[in-house]
């Protein structure tokens, strides 16, 4: 399912769809949804939530989700939590990033290799 707020709408009040959302209009809310994506001319007022967002036009809130692509027309400000991140050439941030989940895989303990095999072969 797709479920789309078109250019001349306006709403005022949180917006949830439990499928993916295509907002051209403006919202004041927040924003709750599996896969976002924002056009160019589009406002947002309020938070935005998702698994996946794509976004094109200015939001003023925080922004948690786990794959973030920002176009080279966005305009964010509030800081912005995202597990992996892509900011187009001019695509503008203004806000803390801060990357979630994963940090224990990239910072924990990683098999190493073990050297010794090699080693033992090279001085035989």
């Amino acid at each position: 399912m797709f479920s789309v707020i078109g250019p001349d709408m306006v709403v005022t009040g949180d917006v949830r769809a439990t499928a993916d959302l295509h907002i051209d209009g403006s919202i004041e809310g927040d924003v709750h949804c599996g896969n976002f994506v924002q056009g160019s001319e589009s406002r947002i007022q309020g938070g935005v939530t998702a698994d996946t967002a794509r976004i094109a036009g200015a939001i003023e809130g925080s922004i948690r989700v786990k794959h973030l692509i920002v176009e080279r027309s966005a305009r964010i400000i509030g800081d912005v939590e995202y597990e992996d991140i892509t900011i187009e050439n001019g695509g503008h941030v203004d806000g803390r990033l801060k990357r979630t989940g994963g940090d224990a895989a990239a910072t924990g303990p990683r098999a190493v290799p073990d050297a010794a095999p090699a080693a033992r072969e090279q001085a035989a």
